[in-house]
């Protein structure tokens, strides 16, 4: 299968619903520094310090453990503003739990040490220990959420920051932001291109492979339009503007980051409710350890609350909030990386499921413009120099595929007089006093065609559109015109069907064109002589029998099968990537990619599943063992082992997130 190959807005609820910046990651790293270099003093003062390390005891020395301490809970207040937050909100989540956590057992350990009856039982260093944790936890969560705006900037770096704008004939340099459709630039060579446009003079080789993913060169002239944040290799070339900002490519990708942020995978509202439902679970088994541990096994109370205060810092359900955030910003960049745009990540999470791929045909699995694909004649080039010099005054679309072809196998122009369009028939004219006709069979006007009628058929068959050209007394020749298949269609189609997974095609061509490329590509279903409005249905079809469909089109009249679809992909074309109807976007316009998100849908979704597994599972074993449940074989879980293992836990979380960026698509 290999060789066919976030941002989950971080939202458990956290500081009124809004997504982390890297400022907010900056922030919480700062408070961990400075939590690091208190916890070195407060070790030293503490009870594990006079115990295991042999530092001297000293009258009032819990006092000082109590000044460094409340400094280090200083730090942890921001955990109590998004609390705050979420008690509002009544979306009881990780920051409650986090601040009950810290709070109680810092309020604990002040009434140790302040209120002789509680014994002595205070654990500053563990509390901040925990607060320190959690710092570095809240650091590595902000940073990784902070990825897709960093793909944002990263968007913006595609664009120059200066532009040379020709006003009254003259160059001058101005700031991006002031300009505007219509302007005139010039880029020179190894420059950025500011906005969507059509070159006016100059030709070049651009380099699109970071907007598009395609990493050949592509030349462009006079005429041919060219897209943002495409480089201009070599050659000067002048530019009218048309699609400036956030109309332009770049604009629209930038556009589609931020959607992409908003949106959540199902698994991460899962996160949300276990998260919240530890919230009580945590409260419960506290209170519950509190009143077994004195009432019924008569222990003092500084006891009880020793181990009720374990539960509460041992259920902080850190690693449930990173579970899934950690694992989307990582899918998104990966994907951003092979040239796939999510727009939504539960749509992401649906690919893993589908049964059906239906792609649209022309532009997806076809050139989408006509081109010449069989020539039959004595000599190929004088049949070429005559329907060149009769298409030359046609507007038709097959007389645009003839005159490439001519000027592809570079045959000699020549004068044509008399030229007369025959309406439903074709062209005539005469060149060199000879008159010639070119057009469907109702121009032959009796003259035979002889040998060539099966040939005729033949072509007709494959969906081809022929074109016959005669003079006065035979038929000189056939000319065969059809959507050209693209070369990475059958390595879809292949790999779809390595995958498991069955192909559809849906298209307006008539029978013989759709069953010609059904076959060519080893299609399994295809729809037929489709109108653009009735695509959706066809879609419904393949659902009411069952299947979950994926459907691939180019967007513009695709949109309502894309959105009737379990999952709708459109294909960028490059330069328009502003398919709004797409829930996941292929900017390169390969087909050949789709199977590659099917594999990037799978993966995601396994490592989401083994996170949530680990996070929920480490909390069923914690929080009992805290509780003291697993008292009478002399196990208790002390709060500063409590403090380490929730660390680990969402260390753990992380690296397993971060081993997707390994994987080859």
């Amino acid at each position: 299968m290999d060789n066919c190959h976030d941002h989950a807005e971080h939202n458990h609820s956290h500081g009124g619903h809004h997504a982390m910046t890297m400022d907010d990651a900056m922030m919480f790293l700062r408070r961990f520094w400075y939590a690091t270099a208190l916890l070195v003093p407060l070790l030293l003062v503490s009870n594990v310090g006079v115990k295991f390390l042999g530092t001297p005891d000293f009258e009032g020395r819990q006092y000082v453990g109590f000044a460094i301490s409340t400094i280090i809970f200083y730090f942890s207040l921001v955990f109590f503003e998004h609390a705050t937050h979420e008690i509002k909100a009544k979306s009881y989540g990780m920051m409650t739990l986090v601040s009950l956590a810290v709070a109680s057992g810092f309020l604990f350990s002040v009434a140790s040490t302040f209120i002789p009856s509680f014994g002595g039982m205070e654990f500053f260093l563990e509390i901040s220990t925990l607060i320190w944790v959690l710092l570095f936890g809240h650091y590595l969560e902000a940073k990784s959420t902070a990825a897709a705006g960093s793909a944002l900037q990263e968007v913006a770096k595609l664009l120059p920051k200066e532009v040379h704008l020709l006003v009254d004939g003259q160059s001058k340099d101005v700031p991006l932001e002031q300009i505007k459709p219509g302007d005139t630039v010039i880029v020179k060579p190894g420059e950025k291109l500011p906005a969507d446009g059509v070159i006016i003079d100059g030709q070049a080789n651009m380099d699109e492979a970071l907007v598009t993913g395609e990493s050949k060169p592509i030349s462009k002239k006079a005429g041919d339009k060219v897209i943002a944040g495409s480089i201009c290799l070599d050659g000067s070339l002048t530019i009218r503007l048309e699609k400036v900002g956030l109309d332009s490519t770049v604009g629209h990708i930038q556009q589609l980051v931020e959607t992409a942020q908003t949106t959540k995978p199902k698994l991460q509202y899962l996160a949300d409710r276990v998260a919240s439902l530890l919230t009580f679970v945590a409260l419960g088994t506290a209170i519950a350890t509190v009143l077994v541990w004195t009432l019924v096994e008569g222990q003092t109370f500084a006891f009880a609350l020793t181990l009720a205060v374990t539960v509460l810092v041992i259920a902080c359900p850190h690693a449930l909030g990173l579970a899934i955030p950690t694992v989307s910003t990582t899918a998104t960049s990966l994907a951003l990386k092979n040239g796939i745009f999510l727009k939504s990540l539960k749509k992401l999470e649906a690919a893993r499921n589908i049964s059906v791929v239906a792609f649209d045909k022309t532009g997806t699995l076809t050139e989408g413009k006509p081109a010449v694909t069989d020539i039959v004649a004595e000599d190929e080039n004088k049949l070429l120099t005559i329907a060149s010099a009769l298409e030359a005054g046609s507007s038709h679309p097959l007389a645009r595929a003839v005159l490439e072809k001519a000027s592809e196998s570079k045959v000699s122009s020549k004068q044509i007089q008399d030229f007369k369009n025959l309406a439903g028939q074709g062209v005539t004219g005469r060149i060199d006093g000879q008159q010639f006709w070119l057009g469907n069979e109702k121009i032959l006007d009796g003259v035979e065609l002889g040998e060539l009628e099966k040939k005729l058929s033949e072509l007709s068959d494959q969906g081809k559109t022929v074109a016959i050209l005669r003079s006065n007394k035979e038929v000189l020749g056939l000319i065969a015109v059809a959507d050209k298949i693209r070369p990475e269609s059958k390595e879809a189609v292949d790999c779809l069907h390595q995958a498991g997974v069955k192909v559809a095609m849906i298209t307006g061509d008539n029978e013989g064109v759709a069953k010609y490329v059904a076959v060519e590509l080893g299609i399994d279903t295809y729809f037929s002589s489709v109108l653009p409005e009735d695509k959706y249905k066809k879609v419904k079809e393949l659902q009411d029998k069952g299947e979950a469909v994926m459907m691939v089109g180019d967007g513009v009249n695709d949109a309502p099968a894309l959105i009737q679809a379990n999952v709708g992909v459109a294909i960028g074309a490059g330069t328009d990537v502003t398919v709004e109807a797409g829930d996941i976007i292929l900017i390169k316009n390969n087909p050949a990619d789709i199977s590659r998100l099917l594999v990037l849908s799978k993966k995601v979704y396994t490592k989401m599943i083994q996170n949530l597994v680990w996070a929920v599972g480490y909390n069923v074993v914690a929080i009992p063992a805290a509780a003291g449940v697993f008292s009478k074989w002399g196990l208790f879980l002390r709060p500063d082992v409590g403090a380490f293992l929730m660390a680990m836990s969402s260390v753990i979380v992380v690296v397993n997130a971060l081993q997707l960026k390994r994987i080859k698509l």
